[in-house]
């Protein structure tokens, strides 16, 4: 499974193609503006949403969910990436979010 850390996220800038798996209500709470919202409870329904032309990096709060997300995705042949720490470092370290 490849893997990026949200250092190595915020340098690729808005270009990279985010894919938050949290839940709704914490996507509603915090996010990165360019991200698009896919909840792991909703992954296997909505794959096709995933673009095939990758990479799409997947985020969530701390890096678990995302992590079953990728497994599965690439599975299905997504070409995706496992952002490690998730929307906890990335808030931590002060990049850029929207709230509300």
């Amino acid at each position: 499974m490849q893997t990026i850390d949200i250092t190595q996220l915020a340098a690729l800038g808005e270009q990279a193609t985010i894919i938050d798996v949290r839940e709704p209500d914490e996507f509603s709470a915090v996010r990165i503006p360019w991200a698009s919202n896919v909840p792991l409870s909703e992954l296997v329904e909505r794959a096709g949403e995933v673009p095939d032309d990758g990479p799409v990096y997947l985020i969530c709060a701390a890096g678990v969910r995302s992590e079953r997300a990728a497994a599965y995705l690439e599975q299905q042949d997504k070409p995706v990436v496992n952002v490690l720490g998730g929307m906890s470092e990335w808030a931590g370290a002060g990049h850029t979010v929207e709230r509300g």
